[in-house]
Formats: C-alpha cells, structure tokens, sequence
C-alpha cells in the first residue's frame, strides 16, 4: 500500500512496499554473475574475499545520497530567501513560480533535479520575501520560527530513528482525512481575506474563539504542524521504503524534493502561529 500524505511520494510507486523477492535481486535460475564460469578458483576465492559493494557502487539510493541532495537543496532554499528578503517584490513571483514547480515536480514520475532546484530557489524568494515582511512587525519573529521548524524536524527524525513511530497504514488514513480537511478550511479562508469578508489579515485564524481570548488560528496552527511533523513522519518512512526496495540513486532527488516541500511548510505555519500570537498581545 502506497503511503499518503506528501504527494511527492504518494505518486511515486518506487517508494511503495514491495515483496522482498523483488528488491533487486535476480529471478531464481538467472546467472548472476555472467562468466563466472570461466573465472579460476583463486579469482572467486578473491571475489568472495572483497566487502561488499555498497550503495553508492552499486547506483542504488542510500541515506546519504538523501542527505546531500537534502542539504544541496535547502541551501538553494537559503540563497533565494536572501534574495526575496532583500528584494521583498521577489514574494509574488517566488510564491506563484515556486507553486507551478512544486506541482509539477510532484507529479513528475522521473526526478529532474533542474526543476527541483528551480523550486528551491523560487520557493525561497516566497519564503524570504514573507518572511522580511514578517520581521518587520514582529521583531525576531524569523529565529522563532526557524528554531522551531529544526526543533520539530530534529525530534521527529530521533523518534523515527528509535523506532518510536512509524506512519502505518491506519494512521496514514487518518492523516490523510485530517489534511484534506484543513486544505479545505485553508481554501475557504484564503477566499474570506482574499474577499475582505473578514476583518483581520489572518482571515478567521485571526478571531477570537467565542467566550474566550484565544484566536482560532492557534488551535489551527497546532493543528497544522502536528501535520506538517506527521508529514516528515511519513516521509522519512518512505524514504525508507525506498532504500529497501534498492532504487537508482537518481530517486535521491526525489526524496530531497520531498523533505524540502514538508520543511517549508512546517516553517511557514509555524511562522503563522507566531504572528498570529504576537499580534494577539
């Protein structure tokens, strides 16, 4: 069963579970060595002295192929925030360009790494520019958030690495119906500000709960990054689905492409749930 939640992998059947049988090795019968017979019994005796070949020689994807292409990317995410925090026009085109690329590469079977690192640089222009914009009402706002997203990604990754939680199926189903109802609460919201229907900049995420003087956007907010950090959940298990089932290094990508969509969104919520409270006191 594929797992759901970041459509980047959820539309990838390469990083699905797959019988054990088929996680590249050869059907029973296949030589797997052509021309061993010819080899002499020292150049096998030598052979089967020689480690293993790992991922890396074999062109199957590893956890550090993940991780490079992860930090490449991200620091791609870096430069273009610098630029829309400088250039703070940068926002629009970052935010439209970066949504277009983003669909694009979610959907796109094979990985190109020139349109996932044209992502990462628009999506960083939307991040800077938001970002800048966001500092200079709420002072300090940006190391919070930034704080926040590692604190969040560092305490999934250990929990996962300890075995603590897995994204199962049952619970993948669950997140799923979850998403889906806040992308249509987000939806709904968007068109409410978008239309002056509300009265503050957050839309209702701005209002109050009624006998109370808590915005709706805090209980929201919390919401959406016990999301966004399931999210990492189910993408970490994918990413190890993937070096399971013995994919081409290529797909490193993809799973870099992956992480970075989640770590973006994570960051933005979180940096909506700070300015939602700092503009609550």
């Amino acid at each position: 069963m594929a797992l759901g939640g970041n459509p980047v992998f959820a539309n990838n059947k390469n990083f699905k579970e797959v019988p054990a049988s088929q996680r590249g090795y050869a059907p029973a019968g296949t030589d797997t060595m052509p021309g061993a017979a010819q080899l002499s019994a020292q150049q096998l005796q030598d052979l089967y002295n020689k480690p293993s070949a790992n991922g890396a020689q074999t062109g199957r994807l590893t956890y550090d192929d993940v991780i490079m292409k992860t930090v490449f990317t991200l620091s791609l995410v870096l430069v273009g925030a610098a630029l829309g925090w400088f250039i703070p026009v940068l926002l629009f085109p970052g935010m439209i360009v970066g949504l277009v690329l983003g669909l694009v590469n979610s959907f796109k079977k094979q990985p190109s790494p020139a349109l996932i690192l044209c992502y990462a640089l628009f999506e960083g222009m939307f991040l800077g520019g938001l970002s800048g914009m966001l500092e200079g009402v709420y002072p300090g706002i940006v190391v919070q958030a930034v704080l926040g997203t590692l604190s969040v990604f560092l305490v999934t990754l250990v929990l996962f690495r300890n075995a603590k939680v897995r994204a199962t199926p049952k619970m993948t189903r669950f997140f799923i119906i979850a998403l889906a109802g806040y992308a249509l609460f987000s939806l709904i919201n968007f068109a409410l500000v978008i239309f002056n229907v509300t009265s503050t900049p957050w839309g209702i995420n701005g209002m109050d709960i009624p006998g109370t003087n808590i915005p709706f956007g805090v209980v929201i907010g919390l919401l959406a990054i016990g999301l966004a950090a399931f999210s990492l959940i189910v993408d970490f298990t994918s990413i190890e689905k993937g070096v399971q089932n013995g994919l081409p290094a290529k797909y490193s990508w993809t799973a870099a492409f992956g992480l970075t969509v989640t770590l973006v969104w994570l960051y933005v919520e979180i940096l909506r749930l700070l300015a939602i409270l700092r503009g609550n006191n």
